[in-house]
């Protein structure tokens, strides 16, 4: 069974910064992970896309995260990282780590999420 966990999350003060980690379980040998990313959703609104990372390490960003985060993978570990920085009041949200999981030739394809970490800033 194919699980994302993410931790990492907690308070921190406007300007600092905090590193999320997305764990992936259960992968085995007939899957694998394919293209995956972190969204984020704030109280009392949609839920939008922070950026995203293929397999090999080519990633993309929301026009807010560029130039603050870095998304990261090792794929040994099936495992992605977001690190934040110059943190700011409204980056305040439930973060969650999206993957697709794929098998080697790609007949299936399954689309997981996290169950999210909360990243509050403020002073």
């Amino acid at each position: 069974q194919v699980q994302l966990v993410e931790s990492g999350g907690g308070l921190v003060q406007p300007g600092g910064s905090l590193r999320l980690s997305c764990a992936a379980s259960g992968i085995g040998s007939t899957f694998r992970l394919d293209h995956m990313g972190w969204y984020r959703q704030a109280p009392r609104k949609q839920r939008e896309l922070v950026g995203g990372i293929t397999r090999g390490g080519n990633t993309n960003y929301a026009d807010f995260a560029e130039g603050r985060f870095v998304i990261s993978r090792d794929n040994a570990k099936n495992t992605i990282l977001l690190e934040m920085f110059s943190l700011k009041p409204e980056d305040t949200a439930v973060y969650y780590c999206y993957g697709r999981v794929v098998t080697d030739t790609t007949t299936h394809l399954y689309d997981y999420w996290g169950q999210g970490t909360q990243v509050t800033v403020s002073s």
